[in-house]
């Protein structure tokens, strides 16, 4: 497993990557979030810790998590409990305040790492509805005549979702929670960002979509029944 790091601070990053090393963890670093943003798809991480000052905090958590939903830790100078709370509603596992003890941290990362890894895919079952096949072990999908396509972990838990719910209308809101795990406020730009690279993936014609479909105005389902 490794973690990506973000970090501008020269000093802070070296003692950082020692503590995530320490909690067992491979480690790159970057002192750029939109950069380090950019490449995700490149390599995504397993952990990731965002240090970065001088930005709004509340946005780089939204931000991760509109594209993964891998333990992320926060480390800020200080923190208003308002914005601590926002913080972890909208996705943070843990919020540290500087200054912060590298043994407790790492104590805090290893039993996040323990938590995170949670039930494994492979107790799931496969699916198989209308043509489309999705695997939980390898978080494969495939249609009918079409190669399989490897599925990131939030296209997996989409998916996921809406067919054990087939032909029932998700909400927006209880998309975000079942698939990002915190309580969404109806950010339908979080959920159609993940809906089009699902049916990227899954769609013959992702314009005319045959699998997930839209329900203006409320949310998502997967029609279980198709011409």
């Amino acid at each position: 497993m490794y973690a990506l790091l973000i970090e501008r601070d020269p000093d802070e990053m070296a003692v950082l990557s020692l503590v995530l090393r320490r909690a067992g963890l491979a480690v790159t670093a970057a002192n750029d979030f939109e950069s380090a943003m950019e490449s995700w798809l490149e390599r995504p991480a397993d952990f990731i810790l965002l240090a970065v000052e001088g930005a709004d905090p509340l946005a780089q958590v939204r931000r991760v998590r509109a594209q993964t939903e891998v333990p992320l830790v926060v480390v800020l100078s200080d923190v208003e409990e308002s914005v601590h709370y926002e913080l972890l509603e909208s996705g943070a596992d843990i919020v540290i305040t500087r200054p912060f003890s590298a043994r407790l941290l790492i104590a805090q990362i290893r039993a996040l790492l323990r938590r995170a890894s949670g039930v494994p895919l492979f107790t799931l079952p496969t699916l198989n509805l209308a043509g489309l096949s999705l695997d939980p072990a390898t978080r494969v999908v495939q249609v009918t005549g079409r190669p399989p396509r490897r599925l990131t972990h939030l296209e997996f838990r989409l998916l996921y979702t809406l067919m054990i719910n087939r032909d029932q209308v998700i909400p927006v809101e209880t998309i975000i929670e079942r698939v990002w795990g915190f309580s969404g406020e109806g950010d339908r730009k979080l959920v159609r960002g993940l809906i089009s690279r699902l049916r990227a993936k899954i769609e013959e014609d992702p314009r005319n979509p045959r699998y997930v479909l839209t329900e203006p105005g409320i949310g998502y389902y997967f029609r279980a029944e198709t011409e």
